[in-house]
């Protein structure tokens, strides 16, 4: 099993210029390519985890339709909450053979 770290937040707040995310984004995703590490982050727009239960009171407190960021780095998520502010942040543990391959055809422009 392997722990993802995820910000969820109103697709259209994280997607609005005002924010910055794709800013970002596209700097980490410039630095991991520079220094040929791999990719582990992903914006998703109207992710399928919010629909477990035990997501049910997140996806309550979260404005729909969500967005979220999910990466294997706790203190990126730290980082972008306390950047950000008005997001909701946490974990949950995925087996590790499924959770990338399904994620890493994922668009990462915001």
């Amino acid at each position: 099993m392997t722990t993802y770290y995820y910000l969820v937040a109103s697709e259209k707040f994280l997607t609005s210029d005002s924010e910055n995310l794709h800013e970002i984004i596209d700097e980490k995703h410039r630095f991991y390519q520079d220094n040929n590490k791999e990719v582990d982050f992903w914006f998703i727009k109207q992710p399928a985890f919010l629909d477990a239960p035990e997501f049910k009171e997140i996806k309550a407190k979260c404005p729909q339709p969500a967005a979220a960021i999910i990466s294997l780095n706790k203190q990126w998520i730290t980082f972008l909450k306390l950047r950000l502010e008005y997001v909701i942040t946490g974990e949950f543990n995925a087996p590790s053979d499924t959770i990338p391959d399904a994620l890493a055809s994922l668009s990462l422009a915001v």
